[in-house]
């Protein structure tokens, strides 16, 4: 991969790009643990799908970027085992130098790797699988097929949760929902586009979840208390798009 890896800095905010003005991550110098986008905090949102205090026990991040979703699953859930697979070795040494990712081998394994790849060739399976892997025209390649939305699926455990950040303006994403269905069985949602134009799509295997929005709030109060990570917005926006008949999420 031949593109240029930028850092730029303003306004306190440290940001990641690929040789263009699209940013690929972000931090918050002074909070280097806070999820900056807006998008990053919605994929948080899967921590909110299964009320279950060992959720989750491992977790899998295919792309790193400036290694925000991995620093807050590290800090806020220490007994969570993380693997991270990003295809761009120089996207890691800038995560190291500017962004603050940990070195602490027993708890987080960075693996340089092509996501799908790594996927397919092994049977290790996990209970949450967040992906967010673009290359620098913004484009997923094979992250965004059929096989490998079905390969998410066979390396979830059972009550698993699979997040995805799509992007909602170029082409539209329904493409990509319908692909994670056909994966899931259909289950599977999409909350509405945020400000980016970054949109979030959950899938889930396992028992069924029929969560009241009423619940999730609760839970997404829990979870402000323990990390600081407010929640409430995504699931009133969610709750405005009417994805969820009669107040229930159910996936």
């Amino acid at each position: 991969m031949n593109f240029p890896i930028d850092i730029r800095e303003e306004a306190g905010v440290r940001t990641l790009h690929f040789g263009s003005d699209w940013i690929q991550g972000a931090m918050r110098i002074a909070r280097p643990w806070r999820l900056e986008l807006d998008y990053t905090r919605e994929m948080m949102a899967s921590l909110l799908l299964r009320n279950d205090a060992r959720f989750p026990r491992n977790a899998l991040l295919i792309g790193l970027g400036a290694a925000s979703l991995t620093k807050f699953l590290y800090r806020y859930y220490p007994s969570t085992k993380l693997t991270v697979v990003e295809i761009e070795p120089r996207v890691v040494a800038a995560a190291r130098q500017f962004f603050k990712l940990p070195d602490d081998p027993l708890r987080l394994n960075i693996v340089i790797a092509d996501g799908s790849h790594y996927i397919a060739e092994r049977n290790k399976t996990y209970d949450l699988i967040l992906v967010d892997g673009y290359d620098a025209d913004a484009h997923p390649g094979e992250l965004n097929m059929l096989p490998f939305y079905q390969m998410c699926r066979a390396r979830l455990n059972d009550n698993g949760v699979l997040a995805v950040n799509l992007l909602g303006r170029s082409r539209g994403y329904q493409a990509s929902l319908e692909r994670i269905k056909t994966a899931f069985d259909e289950r599977a949602l999409a909350f509405p586009s945020c400000d980016s134009g970054n949109v979030i799509a959950l899938a889930a295997t396992g028992e069924k979840i029929e969560a009241p929005i009423s619940e999730l709030k609760q839970q997404a109060l829990e979870l402000k208390e323990k990390t600081g990570l407010n929640l409430l917005p995504t699931l009133t926006r969610l709750e405005q798009a009417k994805s969820c008949p009669g107040g229930i999420l159910a996936i």
